[in-house]
């Protein structure tokens, strides 16, 4: 079973006229999310999550003590790194004690300790803490014994010779973004003749296991890792023993980079033969535990009053936890299940089309739905609530790839369409890459999807908002945006009243080739909006003025009646021919999406009116006339409520995504794979991010507090708005009891919701 500490009711801590909490305070609140399991698990399906930004852990105890454990890495890359094993697992490790410090269930305890970003199993024989230094590529695991033990470290099979199939009969009528990947990976290189370590790599090298070439752009990229402990003796290539004792110590140092062969990696990447064993004092322990102890200090939101609100804080913590473990690397959080996929017996994918036969297999921890490549509309989940929460560190490796794949795709725009500019694909390999659709005259999901290149503006925007970095906006925002702008305005012809025509173009994936949709309208005005208001210094007169001429060339908002009420639309609906269901012509739809509703969010041309929004009213008729309202993980509904001052609503979609768990998992926060793979991150960002969105929203200077919060909800926060502030407060009984903003002169740009005075 598993036993949560119960938590604690912020607002009672006796601080009603103080805003911040205090450490011992923060601590007492983080620790009350911590996991805590009080018998061992059976498989991978009973782990949790441990990391420090790049390596990721999944870890469980054993029914015979073992503890065991799967090492992810941002950068794992593997010979295919497109299809469904792209991002693969580093390995898996067993750590066996003899005598095992963990026999049975008495005594048994396993707990994620959030504060510190460690796990510590004990039991009646001792206790073993495993940490990811967050600031070195190296985990620890110290063991100590209340009698001598033994303790053996050794490599579970994991792409061996043997343990590794070749799946090519999977039927083609599955997606082959769901099916297991056609050329599975080759077997790992495990270094030999090592005494007291164990070394081994994944070499892509320049062929896959069939023998053909690795996709050019992951050639001779290999990762591993390199075991060592204290006083311990090798056994071979995969176990690693200690002489009897109470105290051990293991450091496993993971790396990943680029040589000439295996061999080469092991010594020039990994220096596997003279590396020496990584220290562990209490200066390597405190330097992480006060990283971890500053990331929970940097943002907070802490909701009690309710049964529902306690579940609510927790899914929030730990899904701000699992991407602190996976969001400081080399690439970005893959939405279909980070860096802590694992193993199943069976998963289903699909029936044949023509024979109705299901297809059912066994996955490798390698593997995950959806592939290696990025989806931005997934992507971006993660990535929103980070402004609100402080987490500019983890928006790094985000902003980074995609203005490394709008600068790569340049040259494929100009090759394509002979003219100037870029964008990103809805659907690319980290790298990036453009479809090409030249003559292409059917539609699909991710063709004629020029959406993300703005959206990732807008939230560029709101980055340099926060943090008024200068240099950001030089070398990142400007070139990223002015690339995709240049691509709208060179793209797209003029219609009879020379607007811009945006034919064929997506709105989104739901609607396919359509003319002038509502998502990219939107976007547009928003962007070109923001961007005019920069300061005049970082900018140039020759882009103020591209901007200026494509801004007056935009065509309207596509807004008309429908069933009585004006509503925003999909598409201009006088350019675009209904669907008709007996002919079967017209715009059809193909997802699960509202793409009207992307002017509430993300481009925020209509909102609260507290906020200088207008039309609330057209909006919320929007809300209300949409046609997909189904709960899923990706879903908008819940941001949309929130912009929208819809509290009963929000509270109800905020509580769903931040408690919709995996049932076959026993993390309370690896979430339901929903349309992705477990577990899912889509459904957790889209959470932390309606729950931050009730509390405060912001625009330009503009603060409002309280604009969907409901009042049985009381909570203690710590928030960061624009212009390099931050506010921090509590609520108790719907009305902000406290509240202090720094700096200081940013006070008077708060406003709380239904008339309440600023405290």
């Amino acid at each position: 079973m598993k036993r949560l500490l119960p938590l604690l009711i912020l607002p009672l801590l006796g601080h009603a006229t103080l805003a911040a909490l205090s450490q011992e305070e923060l601590r007492t609140a983080v620790s009350s999310n911590d996991v805590i399991w009080n018998e061992p698990g059976r498989s991978a399906a009973d782990s949790m999550p441990l990391g420090n930004g790049d390596i990721g852990l999944n870890v469980w105890t054993e029914q015979n003590g073992d503890v065991v454990f799967y090492i992810g890495k941002t950068d794992a890359w593997s010979e295919n790194p497109r299809g469904t094993t792209g991002l693969a697992k580093v390995g898996k490790v067993r750590l066996s004690m003899e005598p095992a410090l963990f026999t049975g269930t008495n005594h048994f305890e396993q707990a994620l300790h959030l504060y510190d970003g460690q796990i510590v199993i004990k039991g009646g024989g001792g206790e073993l803490r495993i940490w990811v230094d967050a600031n070195a590529p190296v985990i620890h695991a110290e063991v100590k014994g209340s009698n001598p033990c033994v303790l053996t470290a050794s490599l579970d099979p994991y792409r061996s010779a043997v343990s590794v199939a070749v799946t090519n009969n999977v039927t083609n009528n599955l997606s082959q973004f769901m099916q297991p990947t056609l050329e599975e990976l080759k077997p790992d290189y495990h270094a030999e003749g090592l005494k007291d370590r164990l070394a081994w790599c994944h070499f892509d090298g320049t062929t896959n296991r069939l023998g053909k070439p690795t996709t050019p752009e992951v050639v001779n990229w290999g990762f591993g890792a390199l075991i060592q402990g204290r006083d311990m003796t090798a056994s071979g290539i995969n176990a690693l023993t200690s002489s009897s004792g109470t105290v051990h110590e293991i450091a496993i140092t993971v790396a990943s980079g680029k040589a000439e062969s295996d061999g080469e990696w092991i010594e020039q990447v990994l220096r596997a033969s003279t590396a020496p064993l990584p220290a562990l004092d209490e200066k390597q322990w405190k330097e992480h535990a006060d990283w971890w102890h500053g990331f929970w200090d940097r943002s907070y939101l802490f909701v009690s009053g309710t049964p529902d609100a306690k579940k609510v804080t927790q899914g929030y913590v730990l899904q701000r936890f699992k991407t602190a473990c996976a969001g400081r690397g080399a690439w970005p959080v893959k939405f279909n299940g980070s860096l802590f996929v694992i193993d199943w017996p069976s998963v289903s994918f699909g029936k044949d089309k023509a024979t109705g036969i299901e297809t059912i297999k066994p996955v490798t921890a390698d593997y995950r739905a959806w592939g290696g490549q990025y989806w931005f509309q997934n992507t971006r989940a993660m990535y929103w609530p980070r402004l609100k929460a402080g987490d500019y560190d983890i928006m790094q490796p985000l902003f980074r790839m995609y203005l490394g794949e709008i600068r790569n795709n340049e040259a494929t725009v100009s090759k394509l369409y002979n003219h100037a500019g870029s964008y990103v694909a809805e659907t690319s390999p980290h790298w990036g890459a453009l479809p090409n659709l030249v003559g292409k005259t059917n539609g699909a999901y991710t063709d004629f999807y020029f959406t993300p290149v703005l959206e990732l503006s807008t939230m560029m925007l709101d980055y340099y908002d926060h943090t008024q970095d200068p240099e950001f906006v030089k070398e990142t925002l400007l070139p990223f945006a002015n690339l995709g702008l240049t691509f709208f305005t060179n793209h797209f012809p003029r219609d009879k009243e020379g607007k811009l025509l945006l034919s064929p173009d997506n709105s989104i994936e739901m609607y396919w080739m359509v003319a002038n949709p509502l998502p990219d309208i939107a976007g547009l005005h928003y962007v070109l909006s923001r961007l005019k208001q920069l300061p005049s210094e970082l900018t140039t007169p020759e882009m103020r003025k591209s901007w200026s001429d494509l801004e007056a060339i935009l065509p309207p908002l596509p807004v008309a009646d429908k069933n009585g009420k004006k509503v925003i639309y999909p598409y201009d609906p006088a350019l675009n021919q209904a669907y008709d269901e007996a002919t079967k012509t017209g715009v059809k739809a193909h997802n699960f999406e509202n793409p009207e509703l992307y002017a509430v969010y993300p481009f925020r041309l209509y909102g609260l009116p507290e906020l200088g929004k207008a039309d609330l009213q057209v909006a919320r008729d929007t809300y209300e006339a949409r046609v997909q309202k189904g709960l899923h993980c990706w879903g908008q509904d819940p941001i949309d409520c929130a912009y929208l001052g819809l509290t009963d609503e929000a509270k109800r979609l905020a509580l769903h995504d931040l408690t919709n768990q995996d049932k076959r998992q026993k993390f309370p926060a690896f979430w339901d794979k929903g349309h992705d793979y477990a577990p899912d991150e889509d459904i957790g960002g889209n959470g932390e991010q309606t729950l931050q969105l009730m509390l405060m929203q912001t625009e330009g200077p503009k603060i409002l507090l309280l604009p969907a919060w409901p009042k049985d909800w009381n909570c203690n926060f710590k928030l960061h708005a624009p212009l390099k502030t931050t506010v921090t407060g509590t609520v108790a009984d719907g009305k902000v009891t406290s509240l202090t903003v720094d700096p200081p002169e940013r006070r008077k740009d708060v406003i709380i919701a239904a008339g309440q005075p600023v405290p």
